[in-house]
């Protein structure tokens, strides 16, 4: 079939369509990247520890900014990892060596930031806890 045989695919213009895609964007990467899953457990339990230590706004505010943004970051070194899959058919090429280890540095960037902010947050209370 001939390009230009192909019927053209319209951008999708309802908001609630485009909400669904996302959503299933967000199932897709926790369903293919184990990453992903442990990300978004550490995440669910500093939220639970949040709870328990009774956090301030603030200290809301930095450890659901960390939370996110590791999620976030996470999905776009898997989107870089998928098109550089793409693009060379899934045969080894430098270039696309140097693009998914930078994706993945950012990664590790960021949860090195969440990790932090996590310490920054947890360790005087639980120096508290122990120690009181």
């Amino acid at each position: 079939m001939d390009s230009k045989d192909k019927q053209p695919i319209e951008k999708n213009k309802h908001f609630v369509r485009s909400v669904e895609f996302a959503i299933q964007g967000i199932k897709t990467v926790f369903q293919e990247e184990r990453n992903m899953r442990k990300h978004g457990l550490f995440g669910v339990l500093a939220i639970g520890a949040g709870f328990i230590f009774k956090l301030s706004q603030m200290e809301w505010l930095w450890l659901l900014l960390a939370i996110f943004l590791v999620w976030v970051v996470e999905i776009i070194n898997t989107i870089f990892e998928n098109v550089v899959d793409m693009v060379t058919d899934f045969h080894f090429h430098p270039i696309g060596k140097r693009v998914k280890d930078m994706a993945a540095g950012a990664v590790l960037l960021t949860a090195l930031f969440a990790a932090l902010i996590g310490a920054i947050l947890f360790i005087p209370k639980l120096y508290q806890l122990i120690f009181r």
